[in-house]
């Protein structure tokens, strides 16, 4: 008898993202391998067989440089790991066997972000599970935020309960909570920092996160009710950060999912009184807002909010790609301040423009997430509504000033 069904499914939910990982590990490493051999030739060929933790089979002809692609394979990693392997064993097959080396490097570590909830704890669970069958070397970590008495010791027992699901490196992190942005923002930018530290610190290759279908539309509510851009609407990414470290592998899965699957396995589960905070307008959102849009509008509003978010980022990367390269075409050629030429601004559809001038500003210093859409409106006036008026002041103490037909973004202070 199979795992109970929600069990089932975050697993592979997580055995996804882990192919995807090794995929993404393989092709850097292949890339590597195919540029140079320890003596600074030119590498032609891979090994037939590699260790692995473990005894394995070999893939003659394609062998995989490194434990952890070799157990890509042996997991069945996808079609586009294995056309990779098969493409680059077939750069050399001449060359003699005695030749290549077996590749030291260790399988890569991927770390579970974990606060004790049931999403975190589900997602933790299902990553021993799995990377134990992949050949991944599994960890967690779990962040303290200090707002609430005793977090602390809540965040080592979290970390306990942790290495008892065969988690190794497990890491209970303190940080300093600010103000800027509002309670919510500064607590997700100090967990944030604090993940990417510890990725960096231990040398881990993703960070995985909880977050399900229901954070999804939570967060795109939460961009309507803000007057958001198309971005913003556009929720969160299945894959971010620097590097794509993170990876969300529940953004498909609801809630109650991962729920079920603690109760069943038996997972004890902490659940933060701050969820449940009306003082907090995402608590607001899922306990208020969340429940009278599925009363009125019945079952599925949940679901819908998050395809909509995938529509949403899809055009986004669309418009962004075009931004991108209207940007690079307005560039005033040989400009010490990076200007941008009006008069091929000004052909743009507003969308793609202001997104220009939103790269532009951002590049000159000014902080993305202070910098508004008012910010970018007023700043498209001077290519669009031009009648002499002087410097648009934006945040991060930058002006974009017009002037002889070129539009330049620099700190207010160097301004002429």
């Amino acid at each position: 008898m199979g795992p109970h069904p929600a069990v089932a499914a975050i697993r592979l939910a997580v055995r996804r993202v882990l192919h995807d990982v090794l995929h993404d590990a393989l092709t850097e490493d292949l890339a590597a391998d195919a540029s140079a051999t320890p003596d600074g030739r030119p590498r032609t060929s891979l090994p037939d067989t590699v260790p692995c933790g473990g005894p394995v089979q070999p893939v003659r002809g394609a062998g995989l440089p490194g434990g952890r692609r070799e157990s890509a394979l042996r997991a069945g990693a996808g079609a586009g790991a294995a056309a990779a392997v098969r493409q680059a064993a077939a750069l050399d097959r001449s060359a003699a066997p005695d030749a290549l080396l077996r590749d030291p490097r260790p399988a890569p570590l991927v770390l579970a972000a974990c606060s004790g909830g049931a999403d975190s704890m589900a997602l933790a669970s299902a990553l021993a599970f799995e990377a134990r069958k992949l050949g991944v070397r599994a960890g967690a970590v779990t962040v303290d935020h200090g707002l609430q008495a005793g977090s602390g010791a809540r965040a080592l027992d979290v970390a306990a309960r942790l290495r008892d699901l065969g988690l190794d490196p497990v890491e209970a992190v303190g940080v300093t909570v600010g103000r800027q942005g509002g309670p919510e923002a500064a607590a997700r930018d100090a967990r944030y920092a604090a993940l990417e530290r510890t990725a960096r610190d231990l040398g881990a290759t993703a960070v995985l996160l909880g977050h399900t279908r229901d954070d999804q539309a939570e967060t795109v509510l939460l961009g309507l009710a803000r007057g958001s851009g198309t971005r913003s609407l556009s929720g969160m990414a299945a894959v971010s950060g620097p590097g794509g470290r993170y990876r969300r592998p529940f953004l498909l899965l609801d809630r109650d999912t991962t729920r079920k699957a603690c109760l069943v396995q038996g997972i004890d589960v902490w659940e933060d009184p701050h969820n449940a905070d009306p003082a907090y307008t995402r608590a607001r959102v899922r306990h208020e807002a969340l429940p009278v849009l599925e009363k009125s509008l019945g079952r599925g509003v949940v679901a819908s909010l998050a395809r909509t978010a995938q529509l949403f980022r899809d055009d986004a990367d669309a418009l962004d790609q075009w931004a991108a390269s209207a940007g690079r075409d307005a560039a005033v050629d040989g400009d010490p301040d990076g200007a941008l030429a009006v008069d091929r601004l000004t052909p743009l559809p507003a969308a793609v423009r202001r997104r220009v001038l939103r790269s532009a500003a951002v590049g000159a210093g000014s902080p993305a997430g202070s910098l508004f859409a008012r910010h970018v409106e007023e700043t498209d006036r001077l290519v669009t509504d031009w009648r002499g008026q002087g410097p648009i002041n934006l945040p991060g103490g930058v002006e974009a000033r017009r002037s002889d037909g070129r539009l330049v973004f620099r700190r207010a202070t160097a301004a002429e």
